[in-house]
C-alpha cells in the first residue's frame, strides 16, 4: 500500500499505533494467484492476519484456509466457514486437537513424524493427510526446514507408515522459505515431489496432491520477483516432471503475500535522545507492538511523514517498553530533523504484525482498521473545514 492523500488523511484521525489495511489489495492478490497458477486452490494462512474482515473478504472470493490451532479453527467455524475448506497444516497438533477438528468436520493433515500419523490414526481415523518435504537452504529470509519437515527418504517410509494405519496418503507439501527470492526453489522441490509420487506409486499408492506452501515474497527492500514469474516456473516444473501422471492437484498456502502489502503500520514518536554518539528515536510500537519480525531483521521501508526529501542521518529506533530487547534496527537512516510526534510509517505490514502483537507492559498491541471505512466524503469534509 502507497501512502496516499487518504491514508495520510486516517493517520491525523486515528490514534497510533495502529495498522490500515486495504481489502481491495487483498482482493487484487487473490486473483493475481489464482491467475498465475491455473486451478490451484488457495488455503490462506490464516496466522499472517486474521482479522475477521480479511478473513471473510478470502471467503467471499472463494479461498480455503489453511489453520494451526483449535483456536484458529473456532474462529472460522464462529464465521460459518466450512470445515471442508480448511486444512489442519500444522505439524505439530496436541492430540485433543486433532479430534477436535476431525469431530468438527476436518479431515485433511499435515505430518512429518511417525507419531504425528499414530496420533490422527487413533483421532481422525481414515483421514487425508499430506507429507511435509524438508527444504535444504534457500534464498528467503526464513528458511522453515529446520523446525518443519523432514527428508524425501523419510517422507517416503511415513507414506508407508500412514497408509499401514488406514489413513489416506493424498500428497506432498513443502515451504520454500518465507519471503523467498528465488523462483527457483520453487522448481527444485518440484523435481523432489515427483521422486515421491513415483515412489508411491510403485507401492500401489496414487497421491495427486501437491501443496506450494507460502513463501511468495512480498516487496520491502530487495528486488523481487513477480506472483506470474514464479507461477511460470511452477507450471512449466508441473509440465516437465508430473508427465507420468494426470496433472496434480496443486495448493497453495499465501499468507505474506496475500496480505502484506495490503497495509501499513502506523506510528509515532514519543521520543527522542542521545546517549554517548548514538541518537535515538523511540516509538509508540516496537517489537512486542507489531514489529516482531525486525528481531530477524526484517527490512520495511520507514517513511517519517513530510520529511521524505529531508537530510538522513542514522539513529536507533526503538519500542515504548521497558525491555532492552525492544529495539527495531539498531541502525536506520531516518530524517536528521525527526521529533516528537512525527507520524512514521512501516510500508507493507500487513502480515505477522497485529497477529504477532501483545499487551506486554500493559501498552495495547496496535489496532487494525480499514480503508473502506473512511469515505472520500469525510475528507472532503475536513479540507473543505480546514479551508
Amino acid at each position: 500500500m502507497e501512502i496516499t492523500k487518504k491514508v495520510r488523511f486516517i493517520s491525523r484521525k486515528v490514534k497510533t499505533p495502529f495498522v490500515l489495511m486495504d481489502l481491495d489489495i487483498v482482493e487484487s492478490n487473490y486473483r493475481r494467484l489464482k491467475d498465475a497458477i491455473p486451478g490451484v486452490k488457495i488455503f490462506y494462512a490464516v496466522k499472517s492476519n486474521s482479522h475477521e474482515r480479511v478473513v471473510n473478504k478470502l471467503h467471499d472470493l472463494g479461498s480455503s484456509f489453511d489453520v494451526a490451532s483449535k483456536g484458529e479453527i473456532e474462529k472460522l467455524l464462529g464465521l460459518g466457514i466450512e470445515p471442508s475448506m480448511m486444512s489442519f497444516g500444522n505439524t505439530i497438533k496436541k492430540e485433543e486437537d486433532i479430534k477436535f477438528a476431525y469431530e468438527n468436520g476436518i479431515d485433511l493433515f499435515a505430518v512429518d513424524a511417525e507419531m504425528e500419523i499414530e496420533k490422527i490414526s487413533r483421532n481422525a481415523p481414515h483421514s487425508k493427510v499430506y507429507f511435509r518435504l524438508a527444504m535444504g537452504e534457500t534464498d528467503s529470509d526464513w528458511p522453515l526446514s529446520k523446525k518443519f519437515g523432514t527428508n524425501i527418504e523419510h517422507v517416503k517410509d511415513l507414506i508407508i507408515y500412514a497408509f499401514k494405519l488406514g489413513l489416506r496418503p493424498i500428497g506432498v507439501s513443502f515451504h520454500v522459505g518465507s519471503q523467498c527470492y528465488d523462483k527457483y526453489s520453487w522448481q527444485v522441490a518440484l523435481m523432489k515431489v515427483a521422486d515421491i509420487f513415483w515412489f508411491a506409486r510403485l507401492q500401489g499408492i496414487k497421491m495427486n496432491v501437491i501443496n506450494l506452501g507460502g513463501g511468495m515474497p512480498i516487496k520491502y527492500v530487495r528486488d523481487i520477483p513477480t506472483v506470474e514469474e514464479i507461477g511460470e516456473v511452477i507450471n512449466e516444473s508441473i509440465e516437465e516432471y508430473f508427465n507420468f501422471m494426470d496433472r496434480p492437484t496443486l495448493y497453495v498456502e499465501p499468507g505474506r503475500s496475500m496480505v502484506g502489502d495490503a497495509g501499513i503500520l502506523v506510528s509515532k514518536v514519543i521520543l527522542r535522545s542521545k546517549k554517548d554518539m548514538t541518537n535515538w528515536i523511540y516509538l509508540d510500537a516496537g517489537v512486542f507492538h507489531g514489529l516482531m519480525e525486525t528481531i530477524e531483521d526484517l527490512r520495511y521501508k520507514v517513511v517519517v511523514e513530510g520529511k521524505e526529501e529531508h537530510q538522513k542521518k542514522i539513529f536507533t529506533l526503538a519500542g515504548p517498553t521497558c525491555d532492552s530487547v525492544d529495539v527495531i534496527y539498531d541502525e536506520v537512516e531516518l530524517p536528521e530533523d525527526i521529533s516528537l510526534n512525527d507520524t512514521v510509517y512501516f510500508l507493507n505490514a500487513g502480515a505477522y504484525t497485529v497477529d504477532y502483537g501483545t499487551n506486554f507492559n500493559g501498552i495495547e498491541k496496535p489496532k487494525e482498521i480499514f480503508m473502506e471505512d473512511f469515505s472520500l466524503e469525510e475528507q472532503k469534509e475536513e479540507l473543505f473545514a480546514a479551508e
